[in-house]
């Protein structure tokens, strides 16, 4: 504890202390002892012949820790006083020092003071005060007598009341001088947020009270104000729960073991913390109170690691000369040398210098007598001229020179000096800068003040917030993909619309083609948009990208799974047809679909808008340690594009696109095991919704799991977008690629048309059903291609014999004769293909028909009589012959082809299509069906 925090009970002086004091000079009270006449008149000046009686209290009892204090003092205030005397700085005066012992205790201070004033000289002023309430007793008394008193090591807050103390002054700074020093110290490394721990203990609350005095009005913050009075550790938790990084700690050395074993517990140490702390402990303190603590000496120490003492100069360490014509360097060896083996104390420069003031003040005292009233002396002063009383109160008011101590300048009684710095480094006490008062300076001594880490701790923890934005490496790769992406759609937009009129293009709905494409292209164009944040774009831009890249993709999705939706919901309402009539469903049906679900997504975006429009909201979340090890921390932050009632838009969003998408899949589940060449892409587009609805589903799902993770989420969000484009795109298209490079006359010459239903049996009756009808089918149509190549080859020959006729043919009875026997067979024989037409009435009902639109009258004869029968029996007849063959062929052509892969057996024109295939296969009656618009 500091000195004058103590109050010791009263003890007698021992003889071997009387015995050390009467050789340093002291007298007992009463005593009037002279160290001129102790010494011999050869020893001082001829005009120093007058003593000046000065009253010194101190506590000389050897067993208390104070009496320390006057042990290591009074050879600095002998040497003081030889030094003036040998100077006849006060001639014809010289000061005689009378001590009396105080004990530190009140009763025993106040009636040392009783007495010397009734039995000793009169004492021009009082020169002492150790121990703080002795010394406030009696200063408070000191206007009754008119006394001055300068304390060289009274320190106590309480003494600088002016009104309650005028007539005090000291030499040594007040505990309070320190905050000046310790503001300039915070201003220094810019500190504004600090915190304070105090003992209860009235010393240390008074320095508190003043700090925050000090600190008002000078931009600096008192976050946290915490005392104790035996058990720290709350308050300290305290602290480290209101971030206090920069703490002001008043206690004394027992309790500050204490403290930084708390502080250890706490982490509260180390580069982002700092501890300012009382700099006045003895040296090596900890170790008295280690033993009390219940933490390691290592841990205890690394906690201390870097803390501030803060405590007045003793000396200066300035080289100028001080009053006595010495330096400071120049008075330490005298005073060591006075002293010898003996007590030292950090006080003895207070006590040289407070000679030197006492002598200052009686020497202006003196010239100001000289000068005004020269018959009036000052050893004319007694405790009741008030007179003299004031002028030496005003005179050493006034007072102020440069001594051993620095600047020696009072300010309403307060010294106005040096104040020290010391830094706990490596288990020792570094003096690292000093403060002057009377200069308001701060110096740090070559930047000696050792932080923990790589620059001073913040006074707070400084929350450095961080935009998580999208990486840009991972931006460029995604973008060049895109890129490549959107190439690959406009090519696939170029192929199909150069090659719309090829029937392979053109039977797959080259219309819907494109809108698939023209949706996946904006899918790809918001993936750009979507890695746009704040770290491209201003907060306004990114605002608008939020709508924009919203309307981008909602068009995109619905414009390419529209179409999609549209081309199976058309085979899934052709192939799911149960009463087996013909359906035409034509494109301008499908864009209409697709137009509708746009018109369904403008309204809603609309609404969207208008009414609770997308904004731009930054979302904070917790804070995280600088991955760099700088002493802050990372606060990260995230844009989102929210509104008020996002919830609900969204819901109404998904709740939409949902139902359409499981309605898309549905259709896709019932149509998977159609099969049409005609449509040529029909089971590409089943695939491609699964694939739209998967991709979806898992995309919305991690977007938002992912939601603070921007550069996953972006990540996901544009491969889901990438690959769902991109699959969806390739599947349409490279099978059509593939075709017109590897089969290019398919599109031509295939007409094929091809249906395959394996439906999963519903009940055992429909089963076997299904499976007769198949194998009938099957079984006749392996009948019919045999036929159909023998039939081929027949009619290929009957076509040479008609030429052959026809150049041969004359009218005459051999040439007539001839015919019968070689060509009549042949004739037969092409009449009975009519037993090949599907359903018909055979060649003869076609040849009747065509005889009764042409009279027999057409073929040559001119007895227009005869009937059909008769024209029918003389179809033999030479003449006839070659208009019989040249009308038959095609009619046979006509009604033979239905039944060989032809066109329709009920189409009404006998002209087949140069590109019909003779490969096709019939299609039994209850599954025609006409297709139009492909």
């Amino acid at each position: 504890m500091h000195p004058s925090s103590r109050r010791p009970a009263a003890a007698t002086s021992s003889p071997a202390m009387l015995l050390l004091l009467l050789c340093l000079g002291w007298a007992p009270p009463g005593w009037g002892w002279s160290r001129g006449s102790s010494r011999g008149a050869a020893g001082l000046r001829p005009n120093a012949t007058t003593p000046i009686s000065i009253m010194g209290l101190m506590p000389v009892n050897q067993s208390e820790e104070e009496s320390r204090i006057t042990q290591g003092v009074l050879p600095a205030v002998y040497l003081a006083m030889d030094q003036i005397r040998n100077e006849s700085l006060l001639s014809p005066y010289y000061l005689d020092l009378l001590v009396y012992d105080t004990e530190c205790d009140n009763a025993k201070g106040l009636k040392a003071f009783y007495d010397a004033i009734k039995f000793g000289p009169n004492h021009l002023m009082v020169f002492g005060g150790v121990c703080a309430t002795v010394t406030s007793i009696i200063a408070e008394s000191l206007k009754g007598w008119n006394l001055v008193q300068l304390s060289f090591a009274a320190t106590t807050p309480e003494l600088a009341d002016k009104k309650k103390y005028p007539y005090f002054f000291r030499t040594v700074p007040s505990d309070n001088a320190v905050n000046p020093a310790i503001l300039k110290l915070l201003k220094h490394y810019h500190w504004k947020r600090v915190g304070t721990l105090t003992q209860d203990v009235q010393r240390f609350s008074e320095v508190r009270n003043n700090l925050t005095g000090v600190l008002d009005g000078k931009d600096i913050e008192i976050s946290d104000t915490e005392s104790f009075s035996d058990d720290p550790c709350t308050s300290v938790k305290k602290l480290k729960g209101n971030d206090v990084r920069i703490i002001l700690g008043q206690f004394n050395e027992e309790m500050a073991v204490k403290v930084f074993c708390c502080a250890y517990d706490e982490e509260m140490y180390g580069s982002k913390y700092q501890w300012i702390i009382p700099g006045w402990y003895e040296n090596l303190w900890w170790e008295a109170w280690i033993n009390s603590s219940q933490c390691l000496s290592k841990n205890l120490l690394a906690a201390m690691e870097g803390y501030i003492g803060v405590d007045f100069e003793p000396l200066s360490s300035k080289t100028n000369k001080t009053i006595s014509g010495r330096t400071p360097q120049q008075y330490e060896k005298e005073y060591n040398a006075r002293r010898g083996d003996g007590q030292s104390s950090k006080f003895h420069g207070y006590a040289y210098d407070g000679i030197w003031v006492i002598a200052r003040t009686l020497q202006r005292a003196m010239n100001y007598l000289n000068a005004t009233n020269k018959h009036q002396k000052i050893e004319d002063f007694n405790y009741s001229n008030q007179k003299l009383g004031n002028i030496f109160l005003n005179a050493m008011n006034e007072t102020r020179f440069f001594g051993v101590t620095g600047d020696v300048v009072f300010k309403n009684g307060e010294r106005m000096g040096t104040i020290k710095f010391t830094q706990f480094q490596e288990q020792k006490e570094v003096k690292v800068g000093e403060y002057n008062a009377v200069d308001d300076t701060l110096v740090i001594i070559n930047n000696s003040i050792r932080f923990q880490g790589v620059e001073p701790p913040k006074d707070k923890t400084i929350i450095q917030e961080e935009l998580r934005k999208i990486s840009l490496p991972l931006y460029s790769i995604l973008s060049a993909l895109t890129i490549l992406g959107m190439i690959m759609a406009s090519a696939f937009l170029f192929f199909n619309i150069k090659n719309r009129n090829q029937k392979l293009i053109k039977m797959s709905s080259p219309y819907m083609n494109n809108l698939i494409i023209l949706g996946g292209m904006l899918s790809y164009a918001s993936i750009f948009l979507f890695g746009l944040d704040g770290s491209f774009v201003s907060e306004k831009t990114f605002e608008t990208l939020c709508t924009v890249r919203t309307w981008i993709l909602t068009v995109g999705y619905t414009t390419a799974f529209g179409a999609m939706f549209a081309k199976t919901w058309r085979v899934h309402a052709i192939f799911k047809n149960v009463k087996m009539k013909k359906k035409i469903i034509k494109d301008q049906k499908l864009l209409g679909i697709v137009g509708g679900m746009l018109l369904i997504d403008l309204c809603i975006l609309i609404c969207w808008q208008v009414v609770d429009p997308l904004r731009r909201t930054v979302e904070k979340y917790n804070m995280e340690p600088d991955p760099a090890g700088r002493d802050i921390s990372i606060r990260p932050i995230l844009e989102h594009c929210e509104n008020t009632h996002m919830t609900i838009w969204l819901g109404i969003v998904y709740a939409y696109k949902g139902l359409l998408m499981l309605f898309g899949c549905f259709l896709a589940w019932e149509t998977r095991n159609v099969s049409i060449p005609a449509l040529n892409d029909s089971k590409y587009i089943g695939m491609s919704v699964y694939n739209v609805g998967i991709m979806c589903i898992i995309g919305a799902a991690v977007s938002f799991l992912t939601r603070d993770q921007p550069n996953v989420q972006f990540c996901i969000v544009a491969l889901v977008i990438i690959f769902c484009s991109t699959i969806t795109l390739c599947l349409v298209f490279v099978p059509k690629l593939i075709t017109l490079r590897t089969n290019p006359d398919a599109a031509t010459q295939n007409r094929r048309f091809q249906f395959t239903q394996n439906q999963k049996k519903e009940d055992s009756k429909t089963s076997t059903s299904v499976t007769s009808v198949n194998q009938a089918s099957t079984s006749r149509l392996e009948g019919l291609q045999s036929e159909n190549h023998r039939l081929r080859m027949k009619i290929t020959e009957l076509d040479k014999d008609l030429e052959e006729v026809t150049m041969q043919l004359q009218d005459t009875p051999e040439k007539t004769t001839y015919i019968k026997q070689n060509h009549y067979q042949d004739l037969n024989d092409i009449l009975s293909i009519r037993n090949f037409t599907d359903g018909k009435d055979g060649e003869k009902a076609i040849l009747k028909n065509h005889l009764d639109q042409n009279p027999p009258a057409q073929w040559g004869s001119s007895d227009p009589s005869r009937t059909s029968k008769d024209a029918i029996e003389d179809i033999n007849s030479p003449e006839h012959i070659q208009r019989r063959l040249s009308l038959q062929l095609p009619i046979l052509h006509h009604a033979y082809l239905p039944s060989i892969g032809g066109v329709d057996a009920s189409c009404a024109s006998p002209c087949v299509s140069p590109s019909a295939s003779p490969r096709h296969r019939h299609v039994p009656p209850s599954f025609r069906v006409m297709v139009s618009g492909l």
